[in-house]
């Protein structure tokens, strides 16, 4: 694979523009526009930094064992300096209202939503309707804050994570939208631009099962266990629409009932959130994802923090 085979995948990967990729590499954009018509190649430093990028957006990366334990280490000593992590969220406005706005604008982001964090801002906390902007999409964010605002309360009282949650959760977020809400698929789908295959929808109640089953055990590693739940629960696509939004609630709920803080999945990280998972899905190796977990959870850190 030449060069410019590289830079078109990484483009097409990250969604930054030639100008964004030339910077990350370090070179001026006429530099990089040499290499993208192959008038020119890249020297052996400039190079490397390519395939750098490459292996990031690609889920190529390796992560040495070493580096993943030291950042895992690091969020097990923050979520011990936090009796309870969901009880600051609760007892404090600020970090709860900063987690709604958060945790909806970037997982709704992620599916396609066209609203920007200050329309989703303005629709959560003032109830504002958004001018030449889809019905539809304003109603998913006041049904993922709702859903986000019901997982909150029943975490309070329990830690209890099982069917009738999860459920409960995608009929909230797809009420008004989808008359299948709150109920697993009954046909086939497909994960689009994806090669993962999905499960018989027939088989999607036993696995949804054995899901539950798996949140419920007690794992000394939560990070690692909630990666692997969380691409299992999005590889079994579990209903008709709403799998990736609900998938991340299911996500919260487990590091929440773990101690820590919410994975604040940004929505400009999304094609490296996808190689992570397709990785996790395709070769049973979660450890990428673990570590870009690690990131998301630390940023929720700091937003418990006030950073």
């Amino acid at each position: 694979m030449n060069t410019q085979d590289k830079l078109r995948i990484i483009q097409k990967l990250s969604g930054l523009t030639q100008t964004e990729i030339a910077a990350k590499v370090g070179v001026s954009f006429v530099a990089f526009n040499n290499w993208w018509n192959e008038k020119a190649v890249p020297r052996k430093k400039q190079s490397d930094a390519i395939d750098g990028l490459y292996r990031l957006y690609t889920g190529q990366k390796e992560i040495p064992e070493s580096v993943l334990t030291a950042k895992k280490e690091l969020l097990r000593k923050k979520s011990e300096k936090n009796k309870s992590v969901i009880g600051v969220i609760l007892k404090n406005p600020d970090i709860y209202d900063q987690f709604l706005l958060s945790l909806t604008y970037n997982s709704n982001k992620i599916e396609g939503s066209t609203l920007s964090e200050d329309e989703t801002a303005d629709i959560i906390f003032n109830n504002t309707s958004i001018p030449n902007k889809s019905i539809i999409e304003q109603l998913e964010v006041k049904n993922h804050q709702t859903a986000l605002q019901y997982l909150f309360q029943h975490l309070k009282n329990s830690e209890k994570i099982n069917g009738e949650l999860i459920l409960k959760l995608h009929g909230i977020l797809m009420n008004g939208i989808k008359e299948d809400a709150g109920i697993y698929r009954n046909h086939g789908v497909r994960i689009v631009g994806s090669a993962v295959p999905t499960a018989n929808f027939l088989k999607v109640p036993a696995r949804m099962k054995d899901i539950v089953e798996e949140i419920n055990k007690k794992q000394r590693d939560i990070l690692e266990q909630a990666s692997r739940v969380h691409a299992c629960f999005e590889q079994i696509h579990p209903f008709s629409d709403g799998n990736g939004r609900v998938g991340r609630m299911v996500l919260t709920a487990m590091l929440l009932k773990g101690n820590f803080a919410p994975a604040i999945i940004k929505q400009e990280e999304k094609q490296v959130y996808y190689a992570c998972l397709r990785r996790a899905q395709l070769q049973d190796d979660v450890t990428q994802l673990e570590d870009f977990m690690c990131e998301a959870v630390d940023f929720g850190f700091e937003i418990i923090e006030r950073k």
